[in-house]
């Protein structure tokens, strides 16, 4: 299980390539999204798709720091795109945002406000120590809804059991479900990305967090770290 304080290491060959924020929560009450989730979800959405009505990706100001990050993993966020973006690109179509667990839809509301990729995970799916590094070559991950996802280059979370998480696509391997009771949450962001920009993200994940996924009668319990520390 990856219990909160157990940390991230962070492989030296990303060091300087990225900043990471870890938040963890638990006991979590996973399942269908309360009406207070899903009015804040259209608010965001509708607010977005306002403000970038007409717009190109390319000229969302937001989206710059998701596709630096794959930039500096000599990945093309025009042909591979970033999730946050993926989510935006959505949001400007009309298309409306998934409704699928109020866990993801906390996810998906993140990504939006935050314009950075995220990955969740099921805490207690997650076997021995856990590290960022770069995917080895032909590593791959059954994904979420998708077939094989390939990881060779690209930013990558590992454990014990191999590559669980990337900032475009998930593992089915550690997706939350609803018999889900502890979480952790990694937003992914370039090395440039300011540290209290990353902190305000975690303060308001957590809250998130805390106010749509507590069990009855239960407080959930977050943390957040960032890594690389300095």
């Amino acid at each position: 299980m990856w219990e909160p304080g157990a940390g991230l290491e962070v492989g030296a060959d990303v060091r300087r390539l990225l900043r990471a924020a870890v938040i963890h929560a638990a006991p979590v009450a996973v399942g269908p999204a309360g009406e207070a989730l899903l009015i804040e979800m259209e608010r965001v959405a509708a607010a977005l798709a306002a403000e970038h009505a007409g717009r190109a990706p390319g000229e969302i100001e937001g989206l710059a720091p998701a596709r630096e990050l794959y930039r500096a993993f000599g990945i093309d966020p025009t042909r591979t795109r970033p999730s946050s973006e993926a989510l935006l690109r959505r949001v400007l179509q009309g298309k409306g945002l998934p409704r699928i667990l109020n866990a993801v839809d906390v996810c998906t509301l993140c990504s939006l406000r935050f314009l950075l990729p995220i990955g969740l995970y099921d805490s207690g799916s997650v076997r021995g120590a856990v590290t960022l590094m770069r995917g080895r070559p032909g590593e791959s991950y059954p994904g979420i809804r998708k077939d094989e996802v390939h990881l060779e280059g690209r930013p990558t979370l590992s454990d014990d059991d191999g590559a669980f998480g990337n900032p475009t696509s998930d593992s089915f391997r550690t997706s939350v479900t609803p018999s889900t009771r502890s979480l952790a949450m990694v937003i992914f962001a370039p090395a440039s990305c300011a540290r209290d920009r990353l902190e305000t993200h975690v303060g308001e994940a957590r809250a998130l967090l805390a106010r749509h996924l507590a069990p009855s009668g239960e407080a959930v319990v977050t943390t957040g770290s960032i890594v690389p520390a300095q």
